[in-house]
């Protein structure tokens, strides 16, 4: 029997799998596929995560940044189409030397596996569907196509279509966007000198992300559906012209894009992130949060720092699916989590709001903040993850 049994060997999945192993526990890895590095023709992945401060140091601790290619960015820059005030944020502001980095979510993901794979604590199923999931008093059984798993404990990691969280039918509150996300890559004739551009246009925000190589960058789009399905469509040469209109041509031209994927976009949150004493939802599994301002990977971090922290304090020889033990730790993690989404709700609403007073107000806050240094940076370090109140969570 494991310990741990981790559904999802995705990003969230793997770190936690990881994470536990280092622990000294021992871990079964529950995933359809063995994850493959992805290039797109501009030589990176199309997608890819945001990392914080404070998320680095959980990857620095399981011992898989050193094999990755951080791109580092210092400023950011966020302004709007109607308005004519901007933020500026700048890592020197708070004393540091960086504001985050940027990973390609294959690279980071098959990082983790291939420490996964050499780990003597971990046991890796892959190709095994899940069929079934039986909770006792005594333990958890996965039941496969492959066989039955047994476990002290699962931790479903396994995305916003969560297998666990469908059978053991755990209710999810799902708040629609209305608009779909295009994802890419383009190369701009300007370097990107490691600075994160996001404006809010009419239709929805945009946001550039800065890449390893000086003169590529990932492209996010949040947009109505039927209009980022005619960007997906539309000529190379046409795109790239629309996305520089649209980005005020801050790098130069946009010489060339990557293929485009489109998702949609929906915010959602369980009911519980411990719906038996035996299971956790983690993740995407547990939440879904818009891409608005890169909170989605880092709140996932924030769980797996945690449930480890969490299985630390119990010590190795008790029971990790032993009743009581996760109350806590469900607790906090959904009130965290509707929090990050009141606030990405916020910001939506506060950017789509039309009309010629509604832009004044957000105008005038937004020069008015931009101008409130001691307040602006303490913004900044809760938004890194090293300020008194992310700390806490």
């Amino acid at each position: 029997m494991a310990d741990v049994v981790v559904v999802g060997g995705g990003l969230i999945g793997a770190l936690a799998a990881l994470g536990v192993a280092d622990g000294g526990r021992r871990v079964t890895v529950l995933e359809r596929r063995e994850p493959e590095r992805q290039r797109g023709r501009l030589g990176v992945d199309i997608r890819n995560v945001a990392v914080s401060p404070a998320s680095r140091e959980l990857l620095e601790a399981v011992g898989v940044w050193s094999s990755l290619e951080p791109a580092a960015y210092q400023r950011m820059e966020v302004w709007e189409e109607r308005g004519t005030r901007g933020m500026h944020f700048d890592a020197a502001e708070v004393g540091r030397a960086e504001l985050g980095w940027i990973l390609e979510s294959s690279q980071v993901v098959r990082s983790l596996w291939d420490l996964l794979q050499r780990h003597r604590n971990v046991r890796l199923e892959v190709g095994a569907d899940l069929a079934s999931l039986r909770l006792a008093a005594s333990g958890a059984v996965l039941e496969t196509d492959r066989g039955d798993i047994r476990a002290r404990l699962v931790v479903a990691a396994d995305g916003a279509r969560s297998r666990v969280r469908e059978l053991l039918a755990v209710p999810a509150e799902e708040a629609p966007t209305g608009h779909h996300a295009l994802a890419t890559v383009v190369r701009t004739e300007q370097e990107h000198e490691g600075t994160c551009l996001q404006r809010f246009l009419l239709e929805g925000p945009l946001a550039l992300l800065p890449t390893a190589d000086a003169h590529l960058s990932s492209v996010v789009w949040s947009q109505p559906a039927e209009e980022a399905e005619r960007r997906a469509k539309e000529p190379d040469g046409d795109f790239c012209l629309e996305l520089e209109r649209c980005l005020e041509a801050r790098f130069g031209k946009v010489e060339a894009v990557d293929a485009r994927v489109v998702f949609p976009l929906a915010q959602t949150l369980v009911s519980t992130f411990n719906p038996h004493h035996r299971v956790l939802l983690i993740g995407d599994a547990a939440r879904v949060v818009h891409p608005l301002a890169g909170m989605g990977a880092n709140i996932g971090f924030e769980d797996v720092r945690d449930l480890l922290a969490e299985l630390a304090g119990i010590g190795g020889d008790q029971d990790p699916g032993a009743p009581g033990i996760w109350r806590r730790f469900a607790r906090q993690r959904r009130l965290r989590s509707q929090m990050v989404l009141a606030l990405m709700s916020g910001f939506r609403r506060a950017y789509s709001a039309d009309g010629p007073l509604a832009s004044w107000v957000r105008n005038t806050g937004v020069g008015w903040l931009d101008r409130a240094q001691p307040l602006k940076a303490q913004i900044m370090r809760e938004a890194l993850g090293v300020g008194p109140l992310a700390r806490r969570w």
